[in-house]
This record gives C-alpha cells, structure tokens and sequence, in this order.
C-alpha cells in the first residue's frame, strides 16, 4: 500500500506555501484521487508571504482540482479568531500579524514565536473544530533530510503524520519532481531551499537572507521597522530592523556576492 494512502478518519493537510507541502499535496492526490470530504487541504495566511506564494497556491489548487481552504486570524471582541479568504481576498499588507503583535503587546522573537501558533497553528484549528471536528490526523511537510523538526506526538487533538519522512523523500527528490512539472513556486530555488518563502523578512531567517531581501525589497522590509517601532522592541535582541536594512542599503553589491560577510545560519523554519 502506498506510503501516501489517507489513514482513517479526519485528515487535514497543511499546505504551507512552499515546494515541499506541494509535493507533498500532489502525492497524497496522486494515491488517493479525489479527497473525500473527511479531507481538507488548509493554508493560513499571514499577510507577509510574497505575492508569488500566493499565487502557487492558487495555482496548484485549480491545476490539480483540489480545494484549499485559506484562513487568517482576526481579533474580535477581545478573543482571538479567524475568517476564511481566497487568493483574491487574502491580506497582502500584514494586516493578521499586525493585528496579532498589537493585542500581544509585544513582539514574537527566537524564544516566543506565538506567531506560528496564533497566525497558523490556530486559526486552521478552530475552523476545524468549527466543522465539528473532535480529533484528526494532521499531515505535515516534514522531509527525511529535516527529520530533527517532526514532532512525535501532539497534546492537542490531532496526530501527526509525516508521509515525506516515511517516503525519505529529501528536497534533492523534490526540487527534481518540480524541474518537471508544467508549473513552480516562481520563487529562487537555491539548493533546494527557498530563501523567500515563508514571511518573507522572518526573524529566522539568516543574515544573509535578510539582507538579500532588505537590498532588494526595501519596501518590504518596511512593514518590519514599522512594527519594532510600534512594539517599541525588536524582533531580535542583537538586531534592530531599521538600522540593518540602512546598514545593508550602504553596502556595495560585492558583499552579497562574498561567503561570510553575512551570517548564514538559520534559528529555524516555520511549518
């Protein structure tokens, strides 16, 4: 039996935007067909992806004839919840985490990054449970290459399964799926990594991504200043956003070309 065959009962598939979660959509179609409605495909929107991650969504969901359904934390009446949007109505200016760091107070950071649970984590849960879900098997990206980030259980009410891991399915694999298919994430595909995805100027991300993004988005990384000086913080202790992003527009284009000028270490990825 293949590797990708839905286990039973309720099944939801995170789809994170990026070529890996595509993948992992695409085998779980190819094993099982049309997915029975004990399936749901969901993708939580932050309002910071690039506009290309949006659009890949988009386009493997009408390409491949499969429903995603797109979701967004929202503040009201004091308590955290959630809408349900699409392609064409999904924020694009940061609007949920903007909300979410002004009712925190404060800003998400290496140690507290509530933005994974309260921005994703959560809102697709409570549209769960809104369904009347009580329990669920939850599939997640995770590859054989990356295995340190699966989690082997859940306090909450699903369990995870992990069918790239089971599959050793490495991004060597999966990069070389996507060389072949008719559409891609129109995002640079560097090593197997995609240095754009996820919140495009996120606080994990490494130096030197952030600094290639600074250089070339400096509109983008605006939204970031914003919010440190709405927090009165910043999202890193070693590092102020709107000195790095002037500090980097001051650099000549020859540093980002130069191993070792900017750091390369990541502090992790988002799910």
């Amino acid at each position: 039996m293949s590797i990708y065959k839905l286990p039973p009962g309720n099944v939801q598939i995170s789809f994170s935007g990026g070529r890996t979660s595509g993948y992992l959509l695409h085998q779980v179609l190819e094993a099982n067909g049309d997915l029975p409605d004990r399936v749901k495909v969901m993708f939580a929107n932050t309002g910071r992806e690039m506009p290309e991650t949006l659009d890949f969504v988009h386009e493997c969901s009408d390409r491949w004839g499969v429903n995603i359904i797109w979701v967004e934390y929202r503040r009201g009446d004091k308590k955290n919840t959630y809408d349900t949007v699409s392609h064409n109505s999904a924020s694009r200016n940061g609007e949920p985490f903007a909300a979410l760091i002004e009712a925190r107070k404060y800003l998400p950071n290496v140690v507290t990054r509530f933005c994974t649970t309260d921005l994703k984590i959560r809102p697709m849960k409570k549209y769960l449970v809104d369904l009347g879900w009580d329990k669920w098997t939850a599939a997640v990206g995770i590859r054989a290459d990356e295995a340190h980030r699966a989690k082997t259980d859940s306090k909450d009410r699903w369990q995870y399964w992990y069918p790239l891991l089971d599959d050793g399915a490495t991004k060597r694999e999966i990069s070389a799926f996507w060389d072949k298919q008719p559409f891609d994430l129109r995002l640079n595909n560097a090593l197997g990594k995609t240095p754009m995805g996820n919140c495009d100027l996120c606080f994990l991300k490494s130096e030197a991504t952030l600094a290639m993004m600074a250089k070339i988005y400096p509109d983008r990384a605006q939204w970031w200043i914003d919010m440190e000086k709405m927090a009165g913080s910043t999202f890193r202790k070693d590092r102020n956003m709107e000195n790095f992003v002037d500090f980097v527009g001051a650099q000549q284009d020859w540093v980002f070309d130069q191993q070792g000028y900017f750091c390369q270490s990541n502090d992790g990825e988002c799910t």
